[in-house]
Parts: C-alpha cells; structure tokens; sequence
C-alpha cells in the first residue's frame, strides 16, 4: 500500500469521489491477500481559504445585501459539511469490514487556512474546524496566532445546521459552487504545475 497525500480538493462532489477511491483501494488491497491494513494512511486536503476568496468576489459582483451577507462563510461552512460527510463514509458496514483487518480512516486535511481578507479574524479557518481525525496545515504567522489567541475547543461539527443555510443561501443568491470549485481547481493545478516546472529547472 502507498501513503497518500490527495490535494487541492475545493467541492464536495471531489471530497466525495477521494474518499470513495480511498476505501475502493482498500478493499482491492484486501482482495488480493493483505491481512494487516493499518500501515496504509492517507489525507485528502481540503483548500479553505481560497474559496472564501472566489466566493466573496462573487458575492460582491452579485451586490443584493443577502449575497453580502454571506461573504466569509463560504469556505467554513464547506468545511463543516465535508466533515459531516467524512463521518458518513468511514462508518457503517462497508467500512467496519476493512477497519475490522486494521484500516484507518483518510483524515481531511484543511489546507490553506491563513485568512487573505484582512476583514477576518486571523485564525477564523483553524478555530473553526478543530475536530476529531482532522490535520490542519498552518503557515508560520497563523501559528502564532493561534498560539496567541486561538480557541482550541471542538467546533468542526458544531452549527451544522448553520452551515447547511449558508450553503442554501449560496444558490439561492446564485453562486454557482460547482463552477467555483471547477475555477479554483483549474487555478491550483496551473499553479503546482508552474512551481513544479520552476523547480526542475
């Protein structure tokens, strides 16, 4: 089994389809003789900060005070979400059966996490997603922050429901998160490209 790092995940439908693959894998190891599954580990990291970026833009092109109302809950309220679906994936039959053979559940990963608006409390994206079976990736400055005046309290699955009417009321004033999700991923991958190009040369 290899140790896998899936990264830039901005939707729910992609976090899905990693955790999916993740527990197909598994189970394809499983089938070809392993017994002892548990020297597999994986994350799916989950970009945060930049969806607020691309959605608050969108918010403002929209202007009505219900989209502006919005602006800055985008990215946490897809976190909350993303967890509520990672506890309904490695739970149930289908995965107690590998977890009975030692396999452990893909962790998400919450990846860019320093607030770009300076509106925002600087450590809005860790505070608020602090959670069991989570890994949160922290640049040097919100570090400090945190270690300054961060809340350590579990809040990932705290205000579901909240985050369930900020995810309606983003198709409601019609910020299309597929195609938010679809930009972001198109801008990352060109992104990891270029770093990539930039350091074989």
């Amino acid at each position: 089994g290899r140790n896998i790092n899936v990264t830039l995940i901005f939707s729910l439908d992609r976090y899905q389809k990693v955790m999916d693959a993740y527990i197909s894998g598994l189970e394809r190891w499983a089938a070809s003789g392993a017994t002892d599954l548990s020297s597999v580990a994986s994350v799916a990291s989950f970009f945060i900060s930049r969806v607020d970026t691309e959605v608050d833009h969108r918010l403002e092109a929209i202007g009505q005070d219900t989209a502006l109302a919005l602006r800055g809950k985008a990215a946490v309220a897809q976190g909350k979400l993303a967890y509520q679906a990672f506890l309904r994936t490695f739970s149930g039959p289908r995965w107690q059966a590998l977890a009975d053979r030692g396999a452990v559940p893909q962790r998400p990963l919450w990846a860019s996490t320093s607030t770009k608006n300076p509106a925002y409390p600087d450590t809005l994206y860790v505070d608020s997603l602090i959670g069991p079976h989570t890994v949160n990736t922290l640049p040097d400055a919100t570090i400090d922050a945190f270690a300054d005046h961060g809340t350590v309290a579990r809040a990932v699955d705290v205000d579901v429901i909240d985050a369930q009417s900020v995810w309606a009321g983003l198709a409601e004033v019609g910020v299309d998160m597929d195609d938010v999700a679809a930009t972001l991923e198109r801008e990352g991958v060109a992104s990891f490209q270029k770093s990539f190009d930039e350091l074989l040369d």
